[in-house]
Protein backbone atom coordinates (compact mmCIF):
# COMPACT_ATOMS: atom_id res chain seq x y z
CA UNK A 1 0.00 0.00 0.00
CA UNK A 2 1.21 3.48 -0.85
CA UNK A 3 2.02 5.55 2.20
CA UNK A 4 -0.67 8.09 3.03
CA UNK A 5 1.66 10.25 5.05
CA UNK A 6 3.71 12.91 3.31
CA UNK A 7 4.95 15.16 6.08
CA UNK A 8 6.54 14.62 9.48
CA UNK A 9 4.05 14.49 12.35
CA UNK A 10 5.11 17.95 13.49
CA UNK A 11 7.75 20.55 12.69
CA UNK A 12 10.97 20.52 14.70
CA UNK A 13 9.94 23.71 16.49
CA UNK A 14 6.59 22.38 17.74
CA UNK A 15 6.64 21.18 21.35
CA UNK A 16 5.27 17.74 22.13
CA UNK A 17 2.42 19.41 24.01
CA UNK A 18 1.26 21.35 20.92
CA UNK A 19 -2.22 20.44 19.61
CA UNK A 20 -2.34 17.86 16.85
CA UNK A 21 -4.03 18.66 13.54
CA UNK A 22 -4.86 16.08 10.85
CA UNK A 23 -4.93 17.57 7.35
CA UNK A 24 -6.96 15.07 5.34
CA UNK A 25 -6.86 15.20 1.54
CA UNK A 26 -8.50 12.95 -1.05
CA UNK A 27 -5.48 11.31 -2.69
CA UNK A 28 -1.75 11.80 -3.27
CA UNK A 29 -1.93 10.30 -6.78
CA UNK A 30 -3.64 11.74 -9.89
CA UNK A 31 -1.33 10.66 -12.74
CA UNK A 32 -4.08 11.30 -15.31
CA UNK A 33 -4.64 14.91 -14.13
CA UNK A 34 -1.20 16.41 -13.54
CA UNK A 35 -2.24 20.08 -13.74
CA UNK A 36 -5.21 19.65 -11.41
CA UNK A 37 -3.13 17.59 -9.02
CA UNK A 38 -0.41 20.24 -8.94
CA UNK A 39 -3.00 22.90 -8.09
CA UNK A 40 -4.45 20.77 -5.29
CA UNK A 41 -1.00 20.12 -3.87
CA UNK A 42 -0.28 23.86 -3.69
CA UNK A 43 -3.50 24.41 -1.73
CA UNK A 44 -2.87 21.54 0.66
CA UNK A 45 0.74 22.56 1.12
CA UNK A 46 -0.44 26.04 2.08
CA UNK A 47 -2.80 24.55 4.65
CA UNK A 48 -0.05 22.41 6.17
CA UNK A 49 2.27 25.41 6.37
CA UNK A 50 -0.44 27.57 7.98
CA UNK A 51 -1.06 24.84 10.53
CA UNK A 52 2.60 24.54 11.43
CA UNK A 53 2.99 28.31 11.71
CA UNK A 54 -0.08 28.37 13.92
CA UNK A 55 1.57 26.07 16.44
CA UNK A 56 0.00 22.76 15.41
CA UNK A 57 1.65 19.38 15.11
CA UNK A 58 0.48 18.52 11.59
CA UNK A 59 -0.13 15.05 10.17
CA UNK A 60 -1.09 14.93 6.50
CA UNK A 61 -3.23 11.96 5.44
CA UNK A 62 -4.67 10.85 2.08
CA UNK A 63 -8.07 9.25 2.64
CA UNK A 64 -8.19 7.31 -0.65
CA UNK A 65 -5.00 5.45 0.26
CA UNK A 66 -6.44 3.96 3.47
CA UNK A 67 -9.44 1.92 4.48
CA UNK A 68 -11.91 3.66 6.78
CA UNK A 69 -10.59 1.84 9.90
CA UNK A 70 -7.02 2.73 8.90
CA UNK A 71 -7.96 6.40 8.41
CA UNK A 72 -9.69 6.52 11.79
CA UNK A 73 -6.65 4.93 13.43
CA UNK A 74 -4.24 7.29 11.67
CA UNK A 75 -6.14 10.32 13.00
CA UNK A 76 -7.22 8.92 16.35
CA UNK A 77 -4.69 10.91 18.40
CA UNK A 78 -5.36 14.20 16.60
CA UNK A 79 -7.04 17.03 18.48
CA UNK A 80 -8.64 18.60 15.39
CA UNK A 81 -9.40 17.65 11.80
CA UNK A 82 -9.10 19.68 8.59
CA UNK A 83 -10.80 18.08 5.55
CA UNK A 84 -9.53 19.59 2.31
CA UNK A 85 -11.01 20.09 -1.15
CA UNK A 86 -10.96 17.72 -4.10
CA UNK A 87 -13.23 15.69 -6.34
CA UNK A 88 -17.03 15.36 -6.17
CA UNK A 89 -18.51 13.02 -3.57
CA UNK A 90 -19.97 9.85 -5.11
CA UNK A 91 -23.74 10.40 -5.53
CA UNK A 92 -24.67 7.17 -3.76
CA UNK A 93 -23.68 8.73 -0.44
CA UNK A 94 -26.45 11.35 -0.67
CA UNK A 95 -29.06 9.71 -2.91
CA UNK A 96 -27.95 11.45 -6.10
CA UNK A 97 -27.42 10.26 -9.65
CA UNK A 98 -24.46 9.93 -11.98
CA UNK A 99 -24.27 11.63 -15.37
CA UNK A 100 -24.69 15.20 -14.10
CA UNK A 101 -22.94 18.24 -15.57
CA UNK A 102 -19.30 18.69 -14.62
CA UNK A 103 -19.07 15.26 -12.96
CA UNK A 104 -15.56 14.38 -11.82
CA UNK A 105 -13.93 11.10 -10.91
CA UNK A 106 -15.19 9.69 -7.62
CA UNK A 107 -12.99 8.31 -4.83
CA UNK A 108 -15.48 6.30 -2.82
CA UNK A 109 -12.88 5.06 -0.34
CA UNK A 110 -12.03 8.66 0.49
CA UNK A 111 -15.72 9.59 0.69
CA UNK A 112 -16.50 6.79 3.14
CA UNK A 113 -13.44 7.51 5.29
CA UNK A 114 -14.03 11.26 5.50
CA UNK A 115 -17.72 10.78 6.26
CA UNK A 116 -16.69 8.49 9.13
CA UNK A 117 -14.26 11.18 10.36
CA UNK A 118 -17.07 13.74 10.55
CA UNK A 119 -19.35 11.37 12.43
CA UNK A 120 -16.61 10.50 14.91
CA UNK A 121 -15.83 14.19 15.40
CA UNK A 122 -19.48 14.81 16.18
CA UNK A 123 -19.53 11.96 18.70
CA UNK A 124 -16.31 13.06 20.39
CA UNK A 125 -16.73 16.81 20.15
CA UNK A 126 -13.53 17.06 18.09
CA UNK A 127 -13.11 20.43 16.33
CA UNK A 128 -13.37 19.96 12.57
CA UNK A 129 -13.10 22.34 9.62
CA UNK A 130 -14.10 21.39 6.09
CA UNK A 131 -12.91 23.32 3.04
CA UNK A 132 -14.87 23.18 -0.26
CA UNK A 133 -15.43 19.41 -0.72
CA UNK A 134 -14.84 19.22 3.03
CA UNK A 135 -17.97 21.32 3.63
CA UNK A 136 -19.93 18.98 1.38
CA UNK A 137 -18.56 15.94 3.24
CA UNK A 138 -19.81 17.45 6.51
CA UNK A 139 -23.26 18.00 5.05
CA UNK A 140 -23.52 14.51 3.55
CA UNK A 141 -22.16 12.85 6.71
CA UNK A 142 -24.99 14.44 8.70
CA UNK A 143 -27.73 13.42 6.27
CA UNK A 144 -27.75 16.40 3.92
CA UNK A 145 -27.76 16.47 0.12
CA UNK A 146 -25.75 18.11 -2.66
CA UNK A 147 -26.91 20.21 -5.60
CA UNK A 148 -24.94 18.32 -8.23
CA UNK A 149 -24.30 21.15 -10.70
CA UNK A 150 -24.88 24.87 -10.41
CA UNK A 151 -25.10 27.36 -13.23
CA UNK A 152 -21.92 29.12 -14.24
CA UNK A 153 -21.68 32.34 -12.30
CA UNK A 154 -19.55 33.82 -9.57
CA UNK A 155 -18.32 30.60 -7.96
CA UNK A 156 -15.66 29.56 -10.49
CA UNK A 157 -14.04 30.70 -13.69
CA UNK A 158 -15.03 28.56 -16.68
CA UNK A 159 -12.98 27.79 -19.77
CA UNK A 160 -9.66 28.87 -18.26
CA UNK A 161 -6.48 26.97 -17.29
CA UNK A 162 -6.78 25.26 -13.95
CA UNK A 163 -4.43 27.78 -12.37
CA UNK A 164 -7.01 30.52 -13.00
CA UNK A 165 -10.17 28.65 -12.00
CA UNK A 166 -10.53 30.36 -8.62
CA UNK A 167 -13.07 33.19 -8.67
CA UNK A 168 -13.23 36.09 -6.21
CA UNK A 169 -16.59 37.09 -4.73
CA UNK A 170 -18.02 38.38 -1.44
CA UNK A 171 -19.70 36.34 1.28
CA UNK A 172 -22.01 37.71 3.94
CA UNK A 173 -21.45 36.05 7.31
CA UNK A 174 -24.65 35.33 9.22
CA UNK A 175 -25.30 37.38 12.36
CA UNK A 176 -24.88 35.26 15.48
CA UNK A 177 -22.80 32.60 13.74
CA UNK A 178 -19.60 31.34 15.33
CA UNK A 179 -17.88 31.83 11.98
CA UNK A 180 -18.68 35.53 11.97
CA UNK A 181 -16.97 35.84 15.34
CA UNK A 182 -13.99 33.75 14.24
CA UNK A 183 -13.36 35.84 11.12
CA UNK A 184 -14.11 39.14 12.91
CA UNK A 185 -16.14 40.47 9.99
CA UNK A 186 -19.65 40.72 8.60
CA UNK A 187 -18.60 40.50 4.95
CA UNK A 188 -15.49 38.92 3.50
CA UNK A 189 -13.90 38.38 0.09
CA UNK A 190 -13.30 34.74 -0.84
CA UNK A 191 -11.72 32.58 -3.53
CA UNK A 192 -13.92 29.72 -4.72
CA UNK A 193 -13.93 27.11 -7.49
CA UNK A 194 -16.93 24.85 -6.98
CA UNK A 195 -19.63 23.54 -9.33
CA UNK A 196 -21.68 21.92 -6.56
CA UNK A 197 -23.22 23.26 -3.37
CA UNK A 198 -25.29 22.38 -0.32
CA UNK A 199 -28.82 21.16 -1.03
CA UNK A 200 -30.78 20.06 2.03
CA UNK A 201 -28.82 20.80 5.19
CA UNK A 202 -27.73 17.91 7.36
CA UNK A 203 -29.04 17.42 10.88
CA UNK A 204 -27.87 20.09 13.30
CA UNK A 205 -26.36 22.29 10.58
CA UNK A 206 -27.27 25.87 9.74
CA UNK A 207 -25.95 28.42 7.22
CA UNK A 208 -23.09 30.60 8.46
CA UNK A 209 -22.29 32.42 5.23
CA UNK A 210 -24.18 33.28 2.03
CA UNK A 211 -23.00 34.40 -1.42
CA UNK A 212 -24.66 37.29 -3.31
CA UNK A 213 -26.64 34.78 -5.41
CA UNK A 214 -28.09 33.17 -2.29
CA UNK A 215 -26.01 29.99 -2.28
CA UNK A 216 -24.87 28.76 1.13
CA UNK A 217 -21.12 29.31 1.35
CA UNK A 218 -20.52 28.23 4.95
CA UNK A 219 -22.19 25.96 7.49
CA UNK A 220 -21.77 25.19 11.17
CA UNK A 221 -23.19 22.76 13.68
CA UNK A 222 -25.56 23.92 16.38
CA UNK A 223 -23.80 22.16 19.27
CA UNK A 224 -20.54 20.62 17.98
CA UNK A 225 -17.37 22.48 16.90
CA UNK A 226 -17.88 21.57 13.24
CA UNK A 227 -17.61 24.23 10.51
CA UNK A 228 -17.48 24.13 6.73
CA UNK A 229 -16.54 26.80 4.20
CA UNK A 230 -17.23 26.37 0.49
CA UNK A 231 -14.37 28.64 -0.51
CA UNK A 232 -10.58 28.21 -0.34
CA UNK A 233 -8.98 30.21 2.49
CA UNK A 234 -5.74 28.39 1.71
CA UNK A 235 -5.56 29.76 -1.86
CA UNK A 236 -2.56 32.00 -2.56
CA UNK A 237 -4.78 34.98 -3.44
CA UNK A 238 -7.12 34.65 -0.45
CA UNK A 239 -6.83 37.30 2.28
CA UNK A 240 -3.81 36.27 4.31
CA UNK A 241 -5.64 36.28 7.64
CA UNK A 242 -8.50 33.93 6.71
CA UNK A 243 -6.96 30.51 7.21
CA UNK A 244 -4.94 31.49 10.31
CA UNK A 245 -8.13 32.82 11.92
CA UNK A 246 -10.03 29.63 11.08
CA UNK A 247 -7.25 27.48 12.51
CA UNK A 248 -7.06 29.67 15.60
CA UNK A 249 -10.80 29.09 16.06
CA UNK A 250 -10.15 25.34 16.06
CA UNK A 251 -7.64 25.81 18.87
CA UNK A 252 -10.15 27.85 20.84
CA UNK A 253 -12.75 25.11 20.37
CA UNK A 254 -10.43 22.36 21.56
CA UNK A 255 -9.22 24.24 24.62
CA UNK A 256 -11.73 22.84 27.16
CA UNK A 257 -11.00 19.26 26.14
CA UNK A 258 -7.22 19.77 26.32
CA UNK A 259 -7.43 21.43 29.74
CA UNK A 260 -9.38 18.44 31.03
CA UNK A 261 -6.80 16.11 29.49
CA UNK A 262 -3.92 17.98 31.12
CA UNK A 263 -5.64 17.95 34.53
CA UNK A 264 -6.12 14.21 34.26
CA UNK A 265 -2.47 13.60 33.30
Amino acid sequence: MTSAFSSPPYPASAPASAPRLAVVEVTRHRPDLPEYHAKVQVLIGNAVTAGERGGWQVTRVAAADLTTPELLTATDACDAILIMGGEDIAPRFYGGYTGYGGETRHYETADAGQIALVRRALDRGTPLLGICRGLQIINVALGGTIVQHIEDGIHRNVGVPIDRILSEHPVRLIAGSTLRGSLRATRISVQSAHHQCVGRLGEGLSPAGVAPDGLVEAIEHASAPITGVQWHPEAPDSPAEQLPLLLAALQTQLAPARVAEQLAA
